[in-house]
């Protein structure tokens, strides 16, 4: 594995991009390209794209998330596809993978979600899915990108009876409360299990507790009071430690953290210890093989995944395939090979015997099956692996210049690396939606896996930085 990946756009094409990132396009509400300028000239592209079969009504679905300005973008989106001769459903608040499963089963030919994941209320995003529930390939949201910026579809304009309708889905989150439930072992219940929940005061606020009561858990709730300008403060997957006090104060069984947009998933044990996406991987992966429903015995995750991962997979005879960054391409990856579970350290988790995409909820509904097939608290199920020291330095940057060709970068690395001796590894990458580079710097001993990491991004720092500081984040083997 290189330690310095090549430079490409954070998409894996090799065209710059002006709007879409590794999620869709995000940014700050209300500047560009999060205006309504932009998210209309984006509905008549994406309409565009998928209303190219005659004959018959086409349908797009719009979903979004808890962020007051999603009311703003929803709008204009929908004018746009209207616009085009293209009808709307309005599904209003639902997660992410919420959308991809209304998208397959009501037949429409795309779906839209208005969210920015775990990010702060004041940005926002667009992402899109096809048909069939999968994020758009590189090519599509190319051409989708090109007929915004550019003037091809500018001068069509459907009249009359030819301009699209827009409809409110009342019953959509029962649709998808259904559908997640059923993922979830028929001949089990979750009678008698205290469950937290954090919901991130995101998209997944009123689906997770009703799943989780629907099936018998006796849950207590965190980030389920959205005010639009709540969403992922000091709560969710990425604020853990309200969730981690919860647990130990409520006794309860387990603790599950959601983001914003519910399309991840992090753990909290009885102990109050943090589950991560690495550990999940592990769990399911173990389950599965020794179920034989594990394809190609073979796990998909990224380069940022723990080392202590890749050593428990080798003992059960797992092979591992890696990717860079982005749920995206562990997708594409496992669709390559026929494989069925992939996913990130973050908590995206993608069961595809499932579903689309990394669904939250399923992810917990798995995990909790688990617990109750086997009869093993979650920290019992965690010790399927030993985790590597990590720690993940971020560096804002000023420009995202090739790190291979800067010298001062390559000669950290460099430097620590040797240092390392084959025990440890250095992974460096840009963000594909924020001004950064993340540095990660595994090893046996934390102390010095931390020293090296800030070696690292000072190199960074003095060659591409800013005048923003520095955020550091360490994992401690467990």
């Amino acid at each position: 594995m290189t330690s310095i990946p090549p430079a490409t756009n954070g998409t894996g094409s090799s065209r710059t991009r002006q709007l879409f990132g590794t999620d869709g396009v995000r940014g700050v509400a209300n500047i560009e390209p999060m205006t309504s300028e932009t998210a209309l000239r984006l509905g008549r592209a994406v309409a565009y794209v998928f209303r190219r079969a005659a004959g018959r009504r086409h349908k797009i679905v719009i979903g979004k998330d808890t962020r007051v300005s999603g009311y703003m973008l929803e709008t204009a989106m929908a004018s746009g596809i209207c616009s085009m001769g293209v009808d709307v459903l309005l599904v209003g608040v639902m997660p992410t993978p919420g959308i991809a499963f209304l998208t397959r089963s009501m037949r429409a030919d795309a779906g839209a979600v208005i969210s920015a994941s775990h990010n702060p209320f004041q940005d926002n995003g667009i992402k899109f899915f096809s048909s069939q529930g999968f994020k758009l390939p590189d090519d599509v949201e190319l051409e989708i990108e090109r007929l915004v910026l550019e003037t091809d579809i500018d001068h069509l304009r459907p009249t009359a009876d030819e301009i699209g309708k827009a409809f409110r889905v009342d019953d959509a989150r029962g649709r998808y409360n259904v559908f997640v439930k059923n993922t979830f072992p028929r001949d089990l219940t979750l009678d008698g299990l205290r469950v937290v929940v954090d919901c991130a005061n995101g998209a997944a606020y009123k689906v997770a507790p009703e799943v989780l009561e629907e099936l018998g858990a006796t849950v207590t709730t965190i980030g389920t009071d959205p005010d639009g300008e709540n969403i992922n403060r000091d709560c969710g997957a990425t604020a853990p430690a309200a969730l981690q006090a919860a647990v130990l104060e409520q006794r309860a069984h387990v603790g599950v953290a959601l983001d914003g947009d519910g399309d991840r998933c992090l753990f909290v044990d009885e102990c109050g210890q943090l589950i991560d996406g690495d550990a999940v991987l592990a769990i399911a992966a173990r389950e599965m093989v020794e179920h034989g429903r594990l394809a190609g015995s073979t796990l998909v995750t990224t380069h940022m995944s723990n080392f202590g991962l890749e050593l428990a997979m080798r003992d059960l005879g797992i092979t591992i395939v890696k990717t860079q960054v982005g749920d995206r391409y562990v997708l594409e990856e496992m669709q390559r090979g026929n494989f069925n579970l992939g996913g990130e350290q973050s908590g995206h988790v993608l069961f595809l015997d499932h579903t689309t995409t990394g669904d939250g909820m399923i992810t917990a509904l798995v995990v909790l099956g688990i617990m109750r097939a086997r009869g093993l608290p979650l920290s019992g199920l965690a010790r399927v692996m030993q985790k590597f020291p990590q720690v993940l330095v971020n560096v804002p940057v000023r420009e995202k210049r090739d790190l291979a060709e800067v010298p001062a970068v390559r000669t950290a690395v460099e430097s620590v690396e040797r240092a390392l001796a084959g025990r440890g590894r250095v992974y460096i990458r840009y963000s594909g939606t924020e001004a950064l580079a993340r540095v990660m710097v595994e090893g046996e001993d934390l102390a010095q896996v931390e020293a090296h990491a800030a070696d690292i991004a000072d190199a960074v720092k003095t060659a591409l930085g800013t005048s923003r500081s520095t955020e550091r984040a360490a994992t401690k083997s467990g």
